[in-house]
């Protein structure tokens, strides 16, 4: 049976078998290869006022908070875009958000 695309979807190459990820937004479970994984700043402290406290001299703890997603989620929310046929063939890094 013919492939459909070389990397068969994913970047694991001749690795075998590897560990799976359950995606955030639907529980999907997917191959952590195949995953997309968007990493976002997040602080406990509501912005309004955060930047208050900002003013008055305080701290204010960020982390980083890293979420994976299937493919499908990461279409409809629009993390990544559907690249048009050309665009798919050239060896270039995705551009997200």
């Amino acid at each position: 049976m013919p492939k459909k695309r070389k990397s068969r979807g994913r970047k694991k190459g001749d690795k075998g078998k590897e560990p799976y990820v359950q995606c955030d937004k639907c529980g999907a479970l997917v191959p952590r290869s195949k995953a997309v994984r968007i990493s976002t700043w997040s602080t406990p402290v509501d912005p309004q006022l955060a930047k208050e406290l900002r003013a008055q001299g305080a701290i204010i703890p960020r982390y980083k908070v890293t979420k994976n997603y299937c493919i499908r989620c990461a279409i409809h929310y629009g993390l990544i875009k559907i690249r048009p046929e050309e665009e798919r063939k050239l060896r270039t890094s995705i551009r997200r958000r």
